[in-house]
């Protein structure tokens, strides 16, 4: 009941990924719990830093983990309130858009992640819901949370907010959106657990989503969202338990330019009433691609990582909380001994460690050494 036909290359295509799935998911199993939940909060973070910076947040990801921790476990709109005035001081007031589109990804995938299954069947108001949820923090979006949109928009490509082209007009706001997302969940509710493939499904789902474009902003984070939530309902147990533990948006980032000739392609540059006259068979193949690279990339990435994190010593460990307590600054041995308290030669030792093992870049050499982090 999909629009486009799957052909042999892209069936074979879906059977590889179903495979890999079933591999990543032994794995998984075998990791230890907190292994598990590291991998899942490191994808988490890596989710909103890209989706955001998609669309010209400039937060990097050890800010996000920085506020992340800052917020805890609790993402009303009150706790957020309590703690921006300290995170503006922290990352810097000019950063007050990225801050406020953060924090609304942040709950949007708060609730994505805890209650998908209570998602299903997917409604409007659900969608809406999430919609309030992504802008709750932005104050000019007040009056337009969760409404379709009054004016008409356009899927747009953006480098330092400038837009520089226009990617496809989109459906126009009133009757003709009201009805394309009406027949939209009704199809996805139908289709996607009677289908033997789930991925094209939440594939189409979110091309015809982002080509219909309902509201009047937030419709790319809120897209790709929308991608992590198919794949926490879908039927097929390997995808729906691998799920949490990705970060296709870190690898739709870093392909950021294909992923806007993709969507115009499938297009041609308008919204169409009858989906089958889109190519969404190029947005399927460009979004298996990404899977394929977050499957083999991200999951050993992170649990690398975490191994290497459990056999640091005491120093090395003070010396990289001193760097997540410290997201916006490029620190000095001298500096860091200051804050912590330990010799420099320690410190000294410590970063050069850090840095073998993947977790600091080193800039610069001599007197003039500083470092970061790196998620």
């Amino acid at each position: 009941m999909i629009s486009f036909t799957i052909d042999l290359r892209l069936e074979k295509k879906l059977k590889d990924i179903s495979e890999l799935l079933s591999r990543k998911r032994v794995e998984l199993e075998h990791l230890s719990a907190d292994c598990q939940e590291t991998i899942h909060r490191y994808a988490r973070i890596s989710i909103i830093g890209a989706s955001t910076r998609i669309e010209n947040a400039v937060l990097t990801n050890t800010e996000i983990d920085w506020m992340d921790a800052a917020l805890g476990e609790d993402s009303r709109l009150c706790s957020f309130e309590k703690h921006k005035r300290y995170i503006e001081d922290k990352l810097s007031k000019d950063k007050e858009r990225s801050i406020e589109e953060v924090a609304g990804l942040r709950s949007v995938l708060t609730l994505i992640y805890e209650q998908a299954n209570d998602l299903l069947p997917l409604k409007e108001t659900d969608v809406r819901g999430l919609h309030k949820e992504l802008l709750q923090y932005h104050p000019p979006a007040s009056h337009y949370l969760g409404q379709y949109k009054v004016a008409p928009n356009s899927v747009v490509e953006r480098v330092d907010n400038k837009v520089t082209r226009e990617i496809f007009k989109t459906a126009d706001p009133g009757p003709a959106t009201s009805a394309a997302m009406k027949d939209l969940f009704d199809w996805y509710n139908q289709t996607l657990p009677n289908s033997l493939w789930s991925l094209p499904v939440i594939a189409e789902f979110v091309y015809r989503f982002l080509a219909i474009h309902p509201f009047q902003d937030g419709n790319g984070r809120l897209g790709r969202a929308l991608f992590l939530l198919g794949m926490l309902q879908t039927p097929d147990k390997n995808l729906n338990f691998v799920a949490p533990y990705l970060a296709v948006d870190r690898q739709i980032e870093k392909a950021r330019a294909e992923y806007y000739i993709v969507l115009r392609q499938c297009s041609g540059g308008i919204f169409r009433q009858n989906p089958k006259q889109y190519h969404i068979e190029f947005f399927l193949n460009f979004m298996l691609k990404m899977l394929e690279k977050s499957l083999n990339q991200d999951i050993d990435y992170y649990s690398k990582k975490y191994a290497n994190y459990l056999q640091l010593a005491s120093n090395p460990k003070k010396v990289l909380q001193c760097f997540r307590e410290h997201p916006e600054t490029r620190l000095q041995s001298g500096q860091i001994s200051e804050l912590i308290n330990i010799p420099r030669r320690t410190v000294t030792r410590a970063l050069q460690e850090l840095a073998k093992i993947g977790f600091l870049q080193q800039l610069g050499k001599g007197p003039d050494t500083r470092y970061q982090l790196i998620f």
